[in-house]
Formats: structure tokens, sequence, C-alpha cells
């Protein structure tokens, strides 16, 4: 097969050769169909006209209409939400200076990390859906200053998994107790980088962006005694500038970190994406995260109109009128998780193919609003729940029961959880502290059948097991989550799904 010297042509006759092959299995043809399904698909030779079809891109110099002008921020708006998020993630990290605790946060310099060392604050307001099932770490990666060291100490039989994304939040790493990373030192490096590597580095993992974000998870069960236990092995999670590595692993005491107090929080997630600033940012935020195949129209189209908005205020401002009405009729809706995702039996959803999205827009800035930072589903299969059984608003007028039946909790060779958030997808406190159950609890109580049943409800059940059971639910409409990390097969290919979420009463 005849292929071009350019490496651009190549890649857009690879294109049209994934357009080509998918027209035609639609259409029955049986070469074609063997060809999708084995080659993943190859290139062909260019349509005739090819060229015309995929011009170099706009003409920045043209006068165009303030309503185009529109049109494309409002497009632009959606889909690089979840990108502006995390580079304003980067530029709130970039102020700080040394590893600490402020309130219920973390704080780190960037290209380092700072570890909690018990579950999450239930104030914490920065990361919506934490979780109470794991002790979580937090960084922000830029790349483009230096390669980065993170360290794996030995977890021994503990679950471990750490989660780090790019600009995109797609992950773009496996380490973790179910990809059988063995302790050691691992390198994460940007796109760019041509450097060696030093002796001792177990392996290297590099990113298609300069920045990103670390954030290890360590599994801790639900007692005194455990939670005494990990402290040891926390303190050998440690991320650092490749000018740091001497091939010995650090440890830091992260009990013995500064503590300051933090400002008062909200009831909302910290807001990191402004349409009055969007489009200011979004130049750099493109500059990046360089386009993945068949990006680069959409990337010159903006590009090309921005340029046009720089010198005359009106477009900009057509821009930025355009993105505040993306903000509230396509982006907020997606906060919330029955809006979204693959739906599934009693009004639950779920979603394939998160930290993976390439160039699913649409689940990937859904999942970014709703509950940004997820798992590849290899690590942890996430369910999602704002409904009853009938098809009602979860909320705490009412009482409710999930049963899993004997032997029927989420397939897991990690643990699993349920956890419970308010209308902002926030844990807010209750008489017993408790915000999620699962494998971490050691007094759940089963019924005779070997059934579980969780009692959602605000107050707490009189009768003792469903007390033991209890998951409080806050003021006003909430969501149910399910967490299955390291899930067996019938997590994964949807043969099992959770059961439905009862009123009683």
């Amino acid at each position: 097969m005849r292929t071009t010297d350019d490496p651009a042509l190549d890649r857009r006759n690879l294109l049209l050769a994934g357009a080509t092959l998918a027209a035609a299995a639609t259409l029955g043809i049986p070469e074609a169909r063997a060809q999708t399904s084995s080659l993943n698909p190859q290139p062909l030779p260019p349509s005739p006209g090819w060229s015309r079809a995929l011009p170099s891109g706009p003409d920045a110099g043209v006068r165009i209409t303030e309503a185009y002008a529109a049109h494309v921020g409002r497009d632009a708006f959606f889909w690089a939400w979840p990108l502006v998020n995390m580079y304003n993630r980067r530029l709130a990290f970039s102020k700080m200076k040394e590893q600490r605790y402020v309130g219920p946060l973390l704080e780190a310099p960037l290209n380092r990390l700072t570890m909690l060392t018990d579950y999450v604050d239930p104030e914490e307001r920065n990361v919506a859906c934490p979780n109470q099932d794991v002790v979580y770490g937090l960084g922000l990666l830029a790349l483009d200053l230096s390669p980065v060291v993170i360290q794996v100490p030995d977890f021994g039989d503990r679950f471990w998994v750490y989660q780090i994304v790019d600009l995109r939040t797609d992950s773009f790493v496996k380490l973790g107790k179910m990809h059988g990373t063995k302790p050691g030192f691992y390198l994460l490096v940007g796109p760019n980088w041509q450097g060696e590597v030093p002796r001792g580095i177990t392996r290297v993992f590099r990113a298609s962006s300069s920045t990103g974000l670390a954030a290890p998870r360590i599994f801790q069960d639900d007692t005194p005694e455990d939670k005494r236990a990990i402290q040891d092995v926390l303190t050998g999670i440690v991320m650092y500038p490749l000018a740091d590595y001497d091939g010995r692993m650090k440890s830091i005491a992260w009990r013995g970190l500064p503590r300051v107090p933090g400002p008062p929080h909200g009831e909302e997630e910290t807001r990191w994406v402004s349409p009055e600033r969007f489009f200011d940012e979004l130049p750099l935020v493109l500059a990046d995260a360089p386009p993945l195949p068949g990006e680069e129209a959409r990337y010159a189209q903006v590009l090309a109109v921005l340029a046009a908005a720089g010198g005359h205020p009106t477009l900009k401002q057509a821009m930025i009128d355009a993105a505040k009405d993306a903000e509230a009729t396509l982006v907020d809706p997606l906060f919330q998780f029955r809006n979204y995702g693959r739906p599934l039996p009693h009004h639950w959803s779920s979603v394939a193919n998160v930290s993976a999205f390439g160039t699913d827009y649409f689940t990937r800035t859904a999942v970014a609003k709703s509950n940004i930072l997820v798992n590849a589903p290899d690590e942890t299969k996430y369910f999602y729940q704002d409904l009853d059984a009938a098809g009602a608003r979860l909320n705490s007028a009412g009482r409710y029961s999930v049963t899993f039946a004997k032997d029927a909790t989420p397939p897991v060779e990690g643990f699993w959880s349920l956890s419970i958030y308010n209308e902002h997808h926030f844990f807010v406190a209750n008489p017993i502290n408790r915000f999620s159950v699962g494998t971490k609890n050691k007094d759940l109580r089963l019924a005779a059948d070997g059934s579980l049943t969780i009692v959602v409800q605000p107050e707490a059940p009189a009768d003792p097991v469903q007390r033991a059971n209890w998951l409080p639910a806050p003021k006003g409409d909430f969501s149910l989550y399910i967490r299955a990390y390291w899930p067996k097969a019938p997590t994964l290919d949807g043969s099992w799904t959770p059961p439905p979420v009862q009123k009683v009463g």
C-alpha cells in the first residue's frame, strides 16, 4: 500500500479510511465488516478530491458575524470545559509554596503532592463526589517545568491505585494493585521530553500534555486499628521533580505537615471555569493539549475566531454571552447524573469510557461537571443514582432501602462502597459521621437469608439491625453512588447491575 512522505497526509488518510470503512460496514459490505473488526481500521488510498474536503483551515483575516463568533464560542465552551477546569486547578497550585493542610484541603507546589492521613474531611469543596473509602493524595503536574518521579512503596496486601491524568482528564498511567505494579520509582514525562532516563527508574509514562494531576487512593477500613496501620505506608507515597531523584526511597511524615485554618467553605464545588475568562485562557490550554487525530479543523476554527475577536470587542462579547448560555443550558444540567451515561435497570446509570474519553466530548464534560477525576474502568466501575425505583427524585422527605441479595454485592477483586451526596455532590455532617457503607465497614448486619439491606433516611432507625446498616440522608435532594474498585467481569460487562432503590413507608 502506498503512503506519502507527509505524516499529516498519512494521518488524514487514516481518518478518511475509518470513515469509509464505517460507512461501508453500515451498508453491510462483508469486506468492510472484516476490516473494521480485525484491522481497527487500516489506511486506504485517499478519495478523489480529498484535499478540497480537508483544507488547511479557515482564513483568519476574513470578516465574520457576531452570530458565527457566538456559535463557535458556544461549541468550544462545551467541549473544552474540562481542559480549562484542569488548567485553572494548575494555576491555583502554582501559587502554593509548601506542602501543608489548609482547613480540609491539601496544598502542594507544582510537581509535588500531599497525602491525607485519614478519610477526606466532609467539608471539602474543591472536588465533587469525594469518597470515604480511601486515603487520598493530590498534586498538580507541570511537566513542561520538569519530569516528575512518583514513588510506589510496598503496600503489601492493601488495595491501592494511583490515578494520574492529563489536561483532558484521560489517564496515562497504569499504577495499582490491579496492574501488578511493583514497588519502585516511576517517571512521568511531558509530550516533548527527550532526556535520559536515570538508572533505577522502573518505567516511564508519557503524557499527551504538560499539565496533569496525580491522585493516589489507598484503601482503609473503618476501624481504629487500620487507621493506625496505614500510616507507615503513607509516608512512602512521595512525588518530586526529576532533579531530586537519587535512587533512594524518600519518605514524608505527613502527620507533621503544617496545618492552618482555611476560609469558610461554600455549598457548591469551587468554580474552576468562568465564561468571562474562558476565551483568554483557551489559546494557552489548546497549546498545552495538541489536537487529537481529527481535531485539527476544530482547533483551527476556534483559534481563527479568537484571532478575529481579538480586535473586535463586540465579537468577544458575543462569544462570552454564548458561553454563559452554554453554561446554563448545556453544562449545568450535566451535573445531574440522570441526564447522561448508559441507562441501566432501576434508573441507575454508568459510563464505560471514563478516564479514556478521547473525542467523546459529551461524556468528558458531563463527568468533569458532576464528578471530575474518575479512575479507568478496569480500576473502578461507577454507578450513579438520582431516582428511586418509581422514578421519583431521591429526597430526605422519604425513607429508602437498597437490598443486595446474598452474594450479590458488586463483584470486585478490590472493594465496593455505596456513598451518599447532597444536592451539590458533597458530604453533609451527620450524627454518626458515616457517608458510605461497604467493604470498609465491619459492623454491617446481614439478614437471615444472607442479604444486605442498606437503610437510607435522615433519622436513625429504631431497629438495631437497621441502625447498623443506616446511611444517613442529608436534607433535601440527594444522590447515591456505587464504586466497585478492581471490578470483576460481571461488573464490567453489565451482567451485574445495582438493585433498585425502594421507597419504604
